[in-house]
């Protein structure tokens, strides 16, 4: 199962958003629920197409990591190259996250399993801890650990399941045939947005306005890596700086941070503060429902590929849905029309407690993107100031 977006050269404020929650799942939930976004990871690049990624890109000089430094000095380009090499990695770990969004302080009513807004808005308000488990493309668990309660998602081989032991509900999806080492299609809701996640999703977004250095290394989860800095050139972007902190011998990052203008802490982190580089016990991707457990089954649609693609009958285009795109790189405001990206039911009363009113509709404000839900039922953002949002919303 694939689901395609068609503006994703445009939509850096909007993946970012997309990837911040734990369960990467709040922004297609309350705006535009028929939207899920494909990433490809860096290290799917062939390594001899790094250098041309870099090239288009203006570096902020080519600096090595400073004299002192436990790990052999790198240039961008080559740390690059080291995240693009590295393979997934069979590893338990501890991840922490922490958000400084102003976003306001939410109450904790949904469920793990369903697509409760509150529920995965709660994770943007505060920090969070996780437990990751990877053994190749096809086994993988994350537990979202709660006070008093975890939610897990869990994929082995074709089976997907999600679950929350506050409610003991659970949801399961089968997985089509050809799935297997397509994680990313489906980690879904409950899944937490992972370093590696994340940096294949900025690193992705390398461009000409994008500034690249290497900083001083780092110390993540006990382990040398190099700290790779991007920085919008951009004063119009909320977004201050990228950090990206690789690891010295693998490549695999281990920590994202990202900084909002005018904020010296992070307004966004995430981390290993524990990290160990062995398969995990196969017991730990089994899972069935606890008795008494409500369980739901999750309906997944075939995405057809290869031979049978050429067959298949392509969906029909409406071009009067398409998202408009302003401006260009860090300054992009995506426009959703009315009718594409409302807010679901459940999202209405959330909305209220999340939004401030503005003129002509309410306004979703965080340090690193902002949201504008009109009343004409049009919702338009980007990692902008408030006033772009508004003035791209006069300009229909």
């Amino acid at each position: 199962m694939t689901y395609e977006l068609h503006w994703s050269a445009h939509s850096s404020a909007a993946e970012f958003w997309y990837l911040t929650s734990w369960g990467a799942y709040f922004w297609g939930v309350c705006f535009w629920n028929a939207v899920m976004m494909t990433r490809k990871w860096l290290r799917w690049l062939p390594a001899a197409a790094v250098p041309a990624v870099i090239a288009a890109a203006a570096l902020a000089g080519s600096l090595p990591a400073s004299a002192g430094d436990p790990l052999p000095p790198k240039t961008p380009e080559q740390v690059l190259q080291l995240i693009a090499q590295h393979r997934d990695p069979a590893l338990s770990g501890t991840l922490e996250q922490s958000s400084e969004l102003g976003l306001p302080e939410l109450p904790k009513t949904g469920s793990g399993t369903d697509t409760s807004s509150a529920a995965w808005l709660e994770l943007l308000t505060g920090p969070h801890t996780a437990r990751v488990y990877r053994d190749g493309p096809d086994n993988a668990r994350i537990q979202v650990m709660d006070r008093l309660a975890e939610r897990d998602a869990i994929r082995h081989g074709n089976e997907v399941w999600f679950y929350n032991s506050k409610d003991n509900t659970a949801a399961h999806a089968q997985l089509p045939a050809g799935a297997a080492g397509d994680a990313d299609h489906y980690s879904g809701k409950g899944a937490t947005a992972t370093p590696d996640q994340l940096a294949a999703m900025f690193l992705a977004k390398i461009d000409p306005g994008t500034a690249v250095r290497v900083g001083a290394d780092v110390q993540v989860a006990g382990r040398e890596a190099y700290n790779l800095v991007l920085t919008p050139k951009s004063e119009a972007t909320l977004v201050s700086s990228i950090a990206v902190a690789v690891d010295g011998q693998t490549g695999l990052p281990l920590s994202v941070e990202v900084k909002a203008r005018g904020q010296a802490d992070p307004a966004f982190r995430v981390a290993y503060t524990s990290l160990t580089l062995e398969a995990p016990d196969a017991s730990v991707f089994s899972f069935s429902p606890p008795p008494g457990a409500t369980v739901k089954e999750i309906p997944v649609q075939e995405h057809q590929h290869g031979k049978d693609s050429a067959n298949a009958t392509p969906p029909a285009k409406d071009s009067t849905h398409k998202p408009a795109v302003t401006g260009s790189g860090w300054d992009t405001v995506i426009e959703f029309p009315a009718g594409t990206a409302g807010p679901t039911s459940d999202a209405t009363a959330l909305l209220q407690q999340a939004t401030v009113p503005v003129e002509g509709g309410r306004l979703l404000s965080t340090a690193l993107v902002n949201v504008l839900v009109l009343d004409d039922g049009r919702v338009l953002a980007g990692s902008v100031p408030p006033e772009r949002l508004q003035a791209a919303a006069a300009q229909k």
